[in-house]
């Protein structure tokens, strides 16, 4: 039996493999602790139509970071929840009616240097006390750019905790930041429904990854785990400064 309109439209080798590459970025992101939605973002922007991309890729990643927070939930560090959340309704509300259009790219070029920046010393002290305003931040950001998992993943590097503590933590945080972002889109008018049938096929690629890549959490060493992180961090944020500044000052 043929599910209905599982493509969504899209031809179906290219939803085939965003399946692929949805399962590969959230076995990444459990594995190595971060970089799997950016990995899918980028590799999504060149495969569909623009305006789907953020809200589509909002409800995969909020189905990913769900699975993963579920199968990581007592490792949480839950005193950074409250202020996080707080912080992130509140930039959810301004992103979503703010009128002034952010350039994508000084945003990519700009998380992408406050990265770096952390990543060259440590993480300055104020940020471990910083919960609601990364939640805000990021929050707002990402109804613009999208993938602002490694801004938050330096606030919880922030808070020097184990590696599974890090992966549930970050990931609990993601779930209510994208579950916000879709929350958002949904009331700003976007039609889910057409792509409800390849979002559950996306979200069904991510849960295996998950599962697959923590086994490979649970046997890596803590020391390994934080140089995979700190490499996966440092590479992202690289790419970030080089797009945001090709795109700023030489685009096309």
């Amino acid at each position: 039996m043929t599910l209905p309109d599982w493509t969504a439209g899209l031809d179906p080798v290219v939803a085939t493999g965003l399946f692929v590459a949805s399962f590969a970025g959230s076995f990444v992101t459990v594995a190595m602790g971060i970089g799997g939605g950016a990995l899918l973002l980028a590799i999504m922007a060149s495969l569909m139509p623009p305006a789907a991309l953020i809200p589509v890729h909002g409800v995969i990643q909020l189905g990913s970071n769900m699975v993963r927070g579920f199968l990581f939930l007592r490792h949480a560090h839950w005193p950074v929840m409250a202020a996080f959340g707080a912080g992130a309704v509140l930039g959810a509300g301004l992103g979503g009616v703010v009128v002034v259009d952010l350039p994508p790219a000084l945003v990519q070029l700009v998380v992408g240097l406050f990265i770096l920046w952390s990543l060259v010393r440590k993480p300055p002290a104020w940020l471990s006390r910083a919960a609601g305003l990364t939640g805000l931040i990021s929050n707002f950001l990402t109804m613009f750019f999208g993938a602002t998992g490694p801004f938050v993943a330096n606030f919880v590097r922030s808070l020097d905790l184990p590696r599974q503590a890090h992966v549930a933590t970050h990931a609990v945080l993601m779930t209510f930041q994208h579950g916000l972002k879709v929350a958002a889109f949904s009331v700003l008018g976007f039609a889910f429904g057409p792509w409800l049938t390849f979002l559950a096929l996306m979200i069904g690629a991510v849960a295996l990854g998950t599962v697959l890549g923590r086994q490979v959490l649970l046997r890596i060493d803590e020391t390994l785990f934080r140089r995979f992180f700190l490499a996966v961090l440092g590479g992202l944020a690289v790419r970030l400064v080089y797009v945001g500044a090709r795109d700023l000052w030489w685009p096309g």
